[in-house]
């Protein structure tokens, strides 16, 4: 068995495009993954292009062997955008071996220790406050709106729910100064009296709406200094947060804002690789460690939680993608012991269970272990192809 050619596919999903790495050998297998070119990462599909000559004519099953050499190809421009690519890469080979052997990823990993897996509905009112028009899905512009979300979450079955920073009034807003989005913050990235009560009032919403029994988790992403990340994980404390997550490149920092706050702390979604990871973990900083499987590699990722593992730190997949990467996750999730809990994405577009062959199964705000080989699912590439990508 040879690798015969890598291809990438690109879907229309709203707000952004999904992507799709395509390897096939030369007797006919197709191994896919998800990657993510929209949100920080373009580039990734010349990336793979430019790899693809290193790959094609070899043996996909030794993927230990051809990550080595693709990592040593990009020794000089290590992580970040070739990092993304070679994840994708990892990915697609870890689908096809183990669909040549028949048996589901999970099984070339060690095994589930789990069949099951806690579910959290990520950016909860956040893709109605900032995309509802682009995803057809309900507007979010009020706190009863808020509220309205939070009933929504405990109706569908789901046990947590994570939102983001809004702005709400007459002009609503996602605050997201961090990446340089509409509305004050940016560049000093500041934690503004008005911003934090905001939240507060928020977070209020949300708590009337799905009672004492739900988790509620907030992410800060970039948007504030290390100032700010405490000055707001103080101020939501009275809420019950199970973690505010909150992206920065110091784990010193990170560390400082752990020890002073009383609720646990989440982040690392950025990083790439376990030497990123190391000094986190050596510093203390983080209550759990969030792994991004798409641009890690899913094999990486287990690497990374089984360090995670030896600090007594808990890992979450980072999961705003399509139902593949959803499925690439739940892999992730199924080996590990020392996790958390697993995102995922609730408000989508109307044709997005099609993009893929075998939607992922979810009952009572848990995902259910796929079962088929490989991933358990393929893309759909009717579906891709009858909804194509959009200029972003």
């Amino acid at each position: 068995m040879k690798i015969a050619r890598l291809e990438s596919l690109h879907a229309d999903a709203g707000q952004r495009n999904f992507d799709f790495l395509k390897i096939t050998t030369d007797d006919g297998l197709v191994g896919w993954s998800e990657y993510n070119e929209s949100f920080g990462g373009a580039g990734v599909s010349a990336v793979i292009d430019g790899l693809a000559p290193e790959l094609v004519g070899r043996d996909p099953r030794a993927y230990e062997a051809l990550v080595t050499l693709l990592y040593a190809v990009r020794r000089q421009a290590a992580g970040g955008i070739a990092q993304q690519a070679i994840g994708a890469i990892e990915n697609a080979l870890l689908d096809l071996k183990a669909k040549a052997l028949g048996v589901p990823v999970y099984e070339l990993l060690g095994g589930p220790v789990r069949d099951r897996i806690r579910l959290y509905w990520s950016h909860c009112g956040t893709y109605r406050l900032q995309w509802s028009k682009e995803m057809q899905i309900p507007p979010l512009r009020t706190l009863d709106d808020v509220v309205k979300a939070g009933r929504e979450v405990v109706e569908r079955g789901f046990t947590a729910l994570k939102t983001n920073v809004f702005i709400l009034g007459r002009d609503p807003y996602l605050h997201s100064p961090g990446f340089a989005r509409r509305g004050p913050g940016f560049p000093e990235l500041n934690a503004e009296r008005s911003v934090v009560k905001a939240l507060r009032d928020q977070l209020a919403a949300f708590r009337e709406g799905v009672g004492p029994d739900v988790d509620i988790l907030v992410d800060l992403n970039f948007n504030f200094k290390t100032e700010g990340f405490l000055k707001v994980a103080r101020a939501i404390e009275p809420f019950d947060i199970l973690w505010v997550e909150i992206d920065t490149r110091d784990p010193k920092a990170l560390a400082y804002i752990r020890r002073s706050a009383r609720i646990p702390v989440a982040s690392c979604e950025c990083l790439f690789g376990r030497r990123d990871y190391r000094p986190y973990f050596e510093d203390q900083a983080v209550d759990v460690a969030i792994v991004d499987t798409p641009w890690n590699g899913v094999a990486e990722s287990v690497k990374i939680a089984a360090m995670a593992d030896a600090y007594e730190v808990n890992v979450a997949p980072h999961n705003f993608y399509g139902h593949l990467a959803t499925v690439m996750n739940a892999h992730f999730c199924a080996v590990v012991p020392n996790l958390r809990i697993m995102e995922i994405d609730v408000d989508t577009v109307p044709w997005y269970d099609d993009l893929v062959t075998v939607k992922p199964e979810v009952k009572d705000g848990h995902l259910l272990l796929p079962t088929g080989p490989g991933w358990g699912t393929a893309v759909n590439e009717e579906a891709v192809r009858a909804h194509p990508p959009k200029k972003r």
